[in-house]
């Protein structure tokens, strides 16, 4: 009798362990494709932020300008950290709106397409009402402030990180919640880690490039001390990039904003999104049709982007006049 109920023992031991098995693979399957889908989902998002990233990476590392060269990256791991910060509180705050007021998510997503088409419209008039002379005199006011002792570098250094973590915090919003547009359909759980996957992915990246463009003049200047000719050839063309890089990504910082903020606002208009679209299928002919829809699609958000954000702009300064008065 003992024997046999050993045996039966062991017997339900090796159908649990067979089920345990069969449950285990089942939701390694389950966790596979929970994966597979948060990837995607991630990638999606991604794509669909994309276009804010030229702007916070502009203003970032514009963000560093005037600061002296040894302090550059301790200014810009003191930003990057705020940003994290700045994540930690709006990841949970928009799954708390996806949770509880989902109806929120798509008038969120049009608030923060207006301020990017207002933001860079003030971009784009300052650059055509301020004269060249503006910003090189406050060129000079950065480097007469980095030459004298008496200037406390500390407070200067605290301003300009507190100034970007507050831009940050309001670029970060967008890219949190267009992210959340792009999951709005999936899980609770495939949200958090899509939400989690962004955030951790836009500070890691953008604040690593931030800190590589800054000192890429002075990995420039580094190479041109080294004696073989290729390496000084290499010092002197990033000594030249530098700068242009700068430049150019303001530009696209700024279209970004147009393209990005108007694409979101005529998204969430119907009748106006049906009307791009419509023109946007109407020039797809031909083999390189899918080219021309997408110029025509994108071209009209942007122009779109650009109408909306001189009119915030106009409506900003006039509330801002009548204050005055």
């Amino acid at each position: 009798m003992a024997g046999a109920s050993l045996l039966t023992l062991l017997d339900d031991i090796a159908a649990i362990l067979d089920d345990v098995a069969v449950m285990t693979k089942v939701a390694a399957k389950k966790s596979a494709a929970i994966a597979d889908d948060v990837t995607t989902m991630t990638k999606v998002a991604t794509h669909k932020t994309a276009g804010v990233l030229g702007d916070d990476l502009a203003l970032n590392a514009q963000q560093v300008a005037g600061v002296r060269a040894d302090r550059e990256l301790p200014v810009v791991w003191a930003v990057a950290k705020g940003s994290m910060i700045n994540k930690c509180v709006l990841v949970p705050a928009a799954l708390l709106i996806s949770a509880f007021l989902p109806g929120l998510i798509t008038p969120l997503l049009m608030l923060g397409g207006a301020f990017l088409c207002f933001e860079g419209a003030e971009k784009l008039l300052h650059k055509l009402l301020h004269r060249k002379t503006d910003a090189e005199a406050a060129h000079a006011q950065h480097a007469h402030a980095n030459a004298n002792p008496e200037v406390d570098l500390v407070a200067l250094e605290k301003d300009k990180i507190k100034a970007a973590v507050r831009t940050d915090f309001i670029l970060s919003a967008e890219i949190i919640v267009i992210a959340l547009g792009t999951v709005a359909a999936a899980t609770f759980v495939q949200q958090i880690a899509v939400l989690t996957a962004i955030a951790i992915l836009m500070t890691v990246g953008v604040y690593g490039l931030v800190g590589g463009i800054v000192k890429m003049d002075d990995l420039g200047l580094w190479l041109c001390r080294k004696p073989q000719a290729a390496v000084q050839a290499l010092g002197r063309f990033l000594l030249v990039l530098a700068p242009r890089l700068m430049k150019f990504l303001a530009i696209a910082g700024t279209a970004a904003m147009f393209l990005v903020g108007g694409g979101i606002l005529v998204h969430g208009i119907g009748f106006v999104h049906h009307a791009v679209e419509g023109a946007a299928q109407t020039v797809a002919q031909g083999s390189m049709g899918w080219l021309w829809q997408a110029l025509v699609s994108n071209g009209l958000n942007a122009i779109a982007g650009v109408l909306i954000g001189l009119f915030v702009l106009g409506a900003v300064l006039l509330v801002q006049r009548l204050r005055r008065t």
